[in-house]
């Protein structure tokens, strides 16, 4: 590729996700009561969210589903020409019904009107137009309207689409909220999945306990704290007061800084070594925050109780095995 075309790829591709961003930013301030509205009406639900689109409004319909569904909310997708021929029996009193519509006029999203009246459904409709046809027949508008498509032929759906997948997520994301949904919810939701695993695994199902937990009193001589590490094999131990208190931790980054400083390893006790102030984890946190809190700078957190007695250590390397990352 020349750089001239070079040039131009990049150009053109920059152009699309500048138009692709605006458009979000654009339907930012069309967040007001008409989407409490929406929100207030999908929360309230006794039946299930039904989203319906046709063309590429269906596909982001079912991508908006599918969030719902994930994140809590029962949700399906219904395909409107399929809904003609049979399919909108599968609703009942109590749903709640998001269209997506750009033009607001597709004639399969307008065929099936009147069974959702029949059945009194509430409709929440995301649209270019909220003047259409389909706007008028709805009890609430989402207008998800942009300036121009993406398309150089300003034909293609392609901003539009990004404004109604955003809106849609957005509404995904606030009714997670107000659910109170829980990592450990989420991860039932996801049971195969490795985003189930991340959200499920426990600091205290992973961690180092009881003899495999090095552990020493801060007045013992440094060299025993080194045999407890070397016993222990995690590369540092916990130090510990009489009251069974954490002290600080010595690691073997704190051992070769003492060497290069010329230290006396004979004369000194545990205590004088021992970092104080270690970054502590407990037990029924998630291992993925111990990740968080660990990366890029240490390997192991102490696990410490209310009272701040060490109770284990977890180390990357168990994190690592248990496939959270």
């Amino acid at each position: 590729m020349s750089d001239a075309v070079s040039r131009d790829v990049r150009r053109l591709a920059e152009r699309v996700l500048r138009i692709e961003a605006d458009a979000i930013l654009g339907v930012i301030p069309r967040v007001d009561e008409r989407f409490e509205r929406a929100v207030q009406m999908m929360r309230d639900c006794t039946g299930r969210i039904v989203v319906t689109g046709i063309g590429k409004s269906g596909l982001v319909g079912r991508k908006i589903a599918a969030t719902l569904a994930s994140t809590g909310t029962p949700a399906y997708f219904l395909h409107p020409a399929e809904g003609m021929h049979g399919d909108v029996g599968m609703l009942a009193r109590g749903d709640v019904v998001v269209a997506l519509s750009n033009s607001g006029e597709t004639n399969e999203m307008l065929a099936i009107l009147p069974p959702l009246k029949r059945l009194g459904v509430p409709i929440i409709l995301l649209t270019g137009n909220p003047k259409s046809t389909l706007a008028r027949q709805s009890d609430v508008v989402l207008d998800v309207s942009v300036a121009e498509e993406a398309c150089p032929m300003n034909l293609a759906p392609t901003s539009s689409t990004t404004a109604a997948l955003a809106m849609g997520d957005a509404l995904a994301m606030v009714l997670l909220e107000l659910r109170g949904l829980r990592p450990e919810d989420y991860a039932a939701l996801h049971p195969a999945g490795a985003l189930g695993w991340r959200a499920l695994f426990r600091v205290g199902d992973l961690m180092h306990t009881g003899e495999a937990m090095p552990v020493v009193a801060d007045t013992v001589p440094l060299r025993e704290a080194i045999q407890e590490m070397t016993r222990k094999g995690l590369g540092m131990t916990t130090v510990v007061g009489e009251d069974g208190r954490l002290v600080g931790v010595i690691t073997d980054g704190d051992l070769r800084r003492l060497h290069m400083r010329g230290g006396a390893f004979d004369a000194l006790q545990a205590r004088e070594v021992a970092t104080r102030g270690p970054r502590t984890i407990g037990a029924d946190d998630l291992a993925a925050k111990a990740l968080e809190i660990m990366e890029g700078r240490i390997t192991s957190l102490i696990v410490v109780d209310e009272s701040q007695r060490p109770r284990g250590v977890i180390h990357l390397h168990d994190i690592l095995r248990a496939k959270i990352i």
